[in-house]
């Protein structure tokens, strides 16, 4: 099996990289976090045509798969630019699903004359499980929003907290679950009655967030199946891994840079072996991660089965990843690492924010450990 990207998706990364490359993105980050205004770069991304990227051509998208929308997504970690392509994406990927209802819409989704938020909710590890959401607070999740059918109208009522991109966007896809307890998906538009976006901001500045509060909400109900919808939270936890696997180099390439050029006793810090022994640790986590989000991309279109696998190991791994790095990117540079004239702190802001969204982590780790378990019994 051959994982070497295509000359087309090394264009498309390395366009990435340029349009981003224009912009100061982590001074605004720092601003951000001063009090200053969050640097939104969806013109950027509009000019570029990323908000289509996984729309099919049919409806007015760029009809790319998976790892192509990771690989934007892993430039803009590099730069932590806010860029509202992890909500607007996974949104966009369910409504292309939909046959020819919403296409209008679609059209102007994938134009990026609209933004769409995905308010998902995290598959059940077994049969008869529930659909989860992220609590407000503490760490038990809650359920799925409700949907209630009367007379052909669907009403949704609940609450999904830190969900990314939704306060720029003009309608929310909300994964939400019927008496049966099977889920289903909602088209609602933003600033419909019985629907309230809260802006929050914790930590990480650049990260675009909202609480989603519905009430009585009244909204399309999407003709999707199940599978489409695990697809779609899947690929979500695929393009945060992605992103975090862009600040890992990030943070290699400054620790290496400084490591060469610190000098003390006469002698690089990189020369000493505690130092490269980090900075080749965070080489490996960052191939392991790299590997892991080109199986994930690939396996969205060409092994189905076993997306959610691979996407949640994507996930596991390039948040591991940038943890270590990040921590690692301060230790290198010692007292100046920590201090706010750096740049570093930013990145480990970056990181304790991305392993808590979209379920964290844990969530993703146990996904993987279950499908593991589950093979390790078929095999005995």
């Amino acid at each position: 099996m051959d994982f070497e990207l295509s000359d087309e998706q090394q264009f498309l990364r390395e366009a990435a990289r340029g349009a981003l490359s224009r912009r100061q993105t982590v001074a605004a980050a720092r601003e951000a976090l001063d009090g200053g205004s969050r640097l939104d770069l969806w013109d950027v991304g509009r000019e570029a045509g990323w908000p289509g990227l996984v729309v099919s051509e049919a409806h007015g998208g760029a009809g790319l798969g998976a790892l192509d929308a990771m690989l934007v997504l892993a430039e803009a970690g590099r730069v932590l630019a806010t860029v509202g392509l992890l909500g607007h994406v996974p949104a966009t990927a369910i409504l292309d699903a939909t046959e020819g209802e919403h296409d209008e819409l679609l059209r102007a989704l994938a134009e990026g004359e609209n933004r769409a938020a995905f308010a998902g909710a995290q598959p059940p590890e077994s049969d008869g499980g529930q659909w989860t959401v992220d609590p407000e607070q503490g760490h038990g999740r809650t359920p799925a929003p409700k949907a209630t059918f009367d007379e052909g109208r669907t009403t949704v009522t609940g609450v999904v907290a830190w969900v990314p991109d939704a306060p720029e966007a003009d309608v929310v896809v909300v994964i939400a679950t019927g008496d049966d307890g099977s889920p289903i998906a909602v088209l609602l538009e933003a600033d419909a009655d019985g629907v309230s976006i809260e802006p929050v901001t914790r930590y990480d500045a650049t990260r675009s967030l909202g609480h989603v509060r519905l009430e009585n909400a009244v909204g399309a109900s999407l003709g999707v199946d199940e599978d489409a919808l695990r697809s779609a939270w899947y690929l979500a936890q695929g393009l945060i891994g992605a992103e975090s696997l862009g600040a890992v180099e990030a943070c290699l390439e400054a620790s290496v840079a400084y490591a060469k050029e610190r000098y003390t006793f006469g002698r690089p810090i990189g020369s000493y072996q505690a130092v490269k022994h980090g900075l080749v640790e965070i080489l490996r986590r960052l191939e392991n991660a790299r590997s892991l989000m080109y199986y994930a991309g690939w396996a969205r279109q060409d092994a189905p089965d076993e997306f959610g696998l691979a996407a949640s190991a994507a996930r596991v791994a390039g948040g591991g990843a940038l943890d270590y790095a990040a921590r690692e990117n301060i230790s290198v540079h010692g007292g100046i690492g920590a201090t706010w004239e750096h740049d570093a702190p930013l990145y480990f802001r970056r990181a304790q924010l991305s392993r808590r969204l979209l379920g964290g982590s844990g969530g993703a780790t146990d996904r993987v450990a279950g499908e593991l378990l589950v093979q390790a019994r078929a095999a005995a």
